[in-house]
């Protein structure tokens, strides 16, 4: 049998301090990792509390649109539903046309996110890497019409819209919003600059021209913008309220918050529980994707801002 091994002895101060001469141990390193313990707790228990919150009004949302009209008149402030009543959202999709509300708003936030990721990613590959004359000051004013209202520009756009005949018509709610989105343009350029340059230099060296570059290297490189992009348009078009108020006459081209505008409107002095109800199927879809994409929307905020530029 050969020699058995013993283990290395466990290294004292003596053998740490002739291999490392700078080192010297630490003090109170356990009431350092109290004190992070504390900080990481509280720090828990605040954001825990914010959460709540903030989710609190849509939960009281939820729970109030299953009460009935006796507990709203005589206990309007209890929580819990007695009892629970799930007809609210059967009466509210059927005393107004939700069905053709929700077919017109998802229609118009796909045609909108379509057109803006061709446009903001076309535009954003234009601002980062096309040198032309004038760039820099086009891209700061095109981004200080964010700053603008869109109160200030709610009549020449509705005047502009009556010139094209595109009043009561969904093309209003379309076409301008998928052609000018600054924030998508500022996204895409902030992207785009992240990304070598290395890559389209040497498709240049192959032969391979602005367009070709664009739609086989740089617009597939792009797909997790694209897709918090998507997400974001489509929260915002979803949501939009003022616009379709302002263009739209005719209730079977109303979008679902505009609907919902109309239907409180027509029951909100008496049945709060319907009310709810109508309000929690106008929310819950575009809850549901936002939930599904916030940390690819969360991942692409980050990513935008590492670019420097």
């Amino acid at each position: 049998m050969g020699p058995t091994l013993n283990p290395p002895a466990p290294p004292t101060e003596s053998t740490v301090a002739l291999t490392a001469p700078g080192y010297r141990p630490r003090a109170g390193g356990g009431r350092d990792r109290a004190k992070r313990r504390v900080r990481t707790t509280i720090l828990h228990v605040v954001l825990i509390t914010a959460g709540i919150l903030m989710i609190y009004p849509f939960i009281w949302m939820l729970v109030t649109s299953f009460k009935g009209l006796p507990q709203l008149l005589n206990h309007p402030l209890s929580f819990w539903p007695s009892p629970w009543v799930p007809q609210n959202y059967l009466d509210a999709w059927n005393d107004a046309p939700f069905a053709q509300a929700y077919v017109n708003s998802i229609y118009i936030a796909v045609l909108v996110v379509i057109g803006t990721l061709i446009t903001a990613a076309m535009a954003g590959y234009a601002f980062a890497r096309i040198k032309f004359r004038g760039a820099r000051v086009m891209f700061i004013v095109f981004l200080a019409t964010q700053m603008i209202p869109m109160q200030v520009t709610l009549i020449p756009f509705y005047l502009l819209m009556a010139k094209f005949g595109w009043v009561n018509s969904h093309l209003a709610l379309i076409i301008p919003a998928s052609l000018a989105n600054p924030f998508a343009v500022f996204l895409m350029r902030q992207f785009v600059l992240s990304l070598p340059s290395e890559l389209e230099e040497a498709a240049l060296v192959d032969g391979a021209g602005r367009w070709r570059i664009f739609w086989s290297i740089v617009l597939p490189n792009l797909r997790p913008a694209l897709g918090s992009l998507a997400i974001i348009v489509a929260l915002g078009t979803w949501n939009n309220f003022l616009l379709p108020l302002v263009i739209l006459n005719s209730q079977d081209l109303f979008t679902v918050p505009l609907l919902l505008q109309s239907f409180q409107g027509q029951f909100g002095s008496v049945n709060y529980g319907l009310i709810m109800a109508a309000s929690a199927v106008s929310t819950i879809p575009m809850l549901i994707a936002f939930v599904i994409g916030q940390r690819q929307i969360l991942n692409s905020m980050a990513a935008s801002g590492l670019g420097g530029r």
